[in-house]
């Protein structure tokens, strides 16, 4: 018996069935159950028979049943990008942890669901936690999506960690204009756990990617039960909850479309840019030196100070758009020595007009750019991608590039 093999454990009246996994004792024996939770067992009160012999092979991480990626020439070609996250990871039966390990084998080992939808190409661009994003790896990952869709990608799909996967999507939104859909998905929830949903996210997020709105999207539950993917446009997303699998929303609209998962059907409920009707390109330049501020009410006019030499700055104002009254002057010299002010609301839904009380026109005056109904965070990075590939930022920021800026902001069921 050893850790790889799978086994059967009597005790008492309960039985168990699993891999055996290393213990870091020779009392215990830990076995990680077809569920996907791990069980510890005293070994003095336990019946064991070995079921069947390396199961899972310690060393190279592949399980007897392993799938193989073969070509089918009817199939789309889906490229596979991992930046990191847990969506396509597996557990490695050494430590029992869950470890990122990624090719196309990998990711079809880890959601088998996947096999005979597409034919895949895995590439890793980065293995991080998603809060250790850094614009660097934003513009490697802009280049190679744009290198798959030259190599004759139909579809891209993203697996990125979920807590930064917004602002990710965002910056590809801004830097590629594209002719295939870009999905992005993630995982709420490790995949070793029983409700976790990085099959159904990934299976979604295929058959996104698949279809007809040549646009970025995030791929997420719908809702908490395992029916339906929401697709979001990449800068009208938001992460609304730490841990909840329908965690994602679109921000004043309702998502761009939804895929069912039992069927693998993609409908859209809104206008999209469609497949094949722009020639890909790429604009991957970004002006890193970018500050995104948020007032709270007695905050002293010393916290702009983050913004001193930087050559842009979101605000992530009150109501309207508000900070408070005495700021202004001190924001008019921040403008004056060229950083590019932007202005937005803390509020989740509406827009920005800071032209309706005196604080907002002194705003105005000082040379702050209202920022209309743009998400905080997808601001900075257009105010990034702006400052970097345009002749003025201020008219770049307030003209609708991405699905970024609504037409009006109104009420919505």
């Amino acid at each position: 018996m050893n850790p790889g093999d799978r086994v059967r454990v009597e005790r008492a009246d309960q039985t168990y069935e699993g891999v055996l996994l290393p213990s870091s004792t020779a009392e215990n024996l830990v076995v990680k159950l077809e569920g996907g939770y791990n069980v510890g067992i005293d070994r003095e009160d336990a019946d064991v028979d070995v079921l069947e012999t390396d199961v899972y092979d310690i060393e190279t991480g592949e399980t007897d049943d392993s799938s193989a990626v073969e070509f089918d020439p009817d199939l789309p070609t889906i490229s596979l990008i991992s930046t990191g996250g847990t969506i396509a990871s597996t557990v490695d039966y050494r430590t029992g942890a869950v470890t990122a390990q990624f090719d196309a084998e990998d990711v079809l080992r880890a959601v088998p669901d996947l096999a005979g939808r597409a034919n895949y190409r895995g590439r890793v661009v980065a293995n991080i936690l998603s809060e250790n994003m850094t614009t660097d790896v934003w513009q490697d990952l802009a280049h190679a999506v744009a290198e798959e869709i030259e190599d004759g990608a139909d579809g891209v799909v993203v697996m990125h960690g979920t807590d930064t996967m917004q602002f990710t999507a965002s910056a590809l939104s801004f830097m590629l204009d594209t002719p295939v859909p870009i999905v992005f998905t993630g995982s709420q929830r490790s995949a070793d756990r029983p409700s976790s949903d990085n099959v159904m996210n990934a299976v979604c997020a295929v058959e996104a990617a698949k279809a007809d709105a040549a646009e970025v999207m995030v791929c997420m539950h719908a809702t908490e039960s395992d029916d339906d993917c929401a697709l979001h446009r990449g800068t009208r997303v938001r992460k609304n909850h730490t841990s909840r699998r329908d965690a994602f929303e679109t921000v004043g609209a309702e998502p761009l479309g939804e895929v069912e998962y039992e069927t693998g059907e993609v409908s859209f409920r809104r206008d999209y840019a469609e497949r094949g009707a722009t020639d890909l390109d790429i604009a991957p330049d970004l002006e890193s030196e970018v500050e995104l501020l948020k007032f709270t009410p007695g905050m002293d006019e010393s916290s702009l100070d983050v913004a001193e030499g930087k050559v842009g700055l979101v605000l992530e104002g009150t109501g309207l758009g508000h900070v408070h009254s005495d700021w202004a002057d001190r924001i008019a010299e921040l403008v004056d020595a060229g950083t590019t002010v932007v202005m937005t609301s803390q509020c989740i839904e509406g827009r920005v007009c800071d032209r309706v009380y005196d604080t907002g026109r002194d705003l105005l005056d000082a040379g702050v750019i209202e920022g209309e109904d743009m998400l905080p965070g997808t601001a900075k990075v257009k105010l990034m991608w702006a400052l970097a590939n345009g002749d003025d930022p201020a008219t770049a920021v307030r003209e609708p590039i991405a699905g970024e800026i609504t037409d009006r902001s109104v009420p919505w069921e």
